[in-house]
């Protein structure tokens, strides 16, 4: 059992000093990062989307889109005319720092003001693995059912920023939005949470809004 705690303990260990240095790159050339944790299917991709339509012009906006196998999620974002680098886990159901140092290279930094890293889908192992962000980003779907802060509150908790999407799907499935954010506000009372449909726009200019203040307090510290 000692053996287990000292190999965890290095794991965690490692990361942080990859994240540090992750970090260190970022603000060197004042670029915001966000970590964008979810279940699979939840909707990052297409606040992303969202937010890169509403932006654009306004903020130089820069994507790496951690997937399993598939590059289907950086297809979407790249026909938006955005930079975007894909990341492969092949298997592992979360990034880590190692894997963001190591694409960094790959953008161009001086013309990034934010750069959205949306993670793989996972409300579990994501939440464990900072990557050097500056803020994360928790959302949940009404399709995943009213349960889900409370079956995993570490992801919540440790947010910044906590999204639920889909709403225009309430009238069809069995979650209560009331609940849930009040749920979410429990878990951290200072966090601010969005209700959100790419659909129907209700909740995308306060996800603007927000991305906009969290780029401006960067650029102000």
């Amino acid at each position: 059992m000692p053996v287990d705690i000292v190999v965890m303990k290095a794991v965690s260990e490692e990361n942080e000093r990859h994240a540090a240095a992750v970090r260190a790159q970022l603000d060197a050339h004042g670029v915001l990062a966000i970590n964008m944790m979810s279940s699979p299917g939840s909707g990052k991709t297409a606040l992303l989307e969202a937010a890169i339509g509403a932006l654009r012009g306004e903020l130089r906006i820069a994507v790496v889109e951690g997937d399993v196998f598939t590059a289907l999620d950086a297809e979407r974002i790249q026909r938006l005319g955005v930079p975007v680098v894909q990341l492969n886990t092949e298997g592992s159901c979360h990034l880590t720092a190692h894997m963001i140092e190591a694409v960094l290279p790959r953008l161009d930094l001086e013309s990034v003001d934010l750069l959205a890293i949306e993670n793989i889908g996972n409300l579990i192992c994501p939440a464990a693995y900072v990557l050097g962000e500056h803020c994360r980003v928790g959302c949940l779907s009404v399709a995943e059912g009213s349960d889900k802060a409370d079956k995993y509150p570490r992801l919540f908790s440790l947010s910044h920023l906590n999204v639920i999407t889909k709403v225009d799907l309430v009238p069809h499935v069995d979650f209560d939005v009331k609940a849930v954010e009040e749920k979410l506000r429990q878990l951290n009372p200072e966090v601010p949470v969005l209700v959100t449909s790419v659909r129907t726009g209700e909740g995308i200019d306060a996800w603007c809004d927000w991305l906009r203040s969290q780029v401006a307090s960067l650029r102000s510290a």
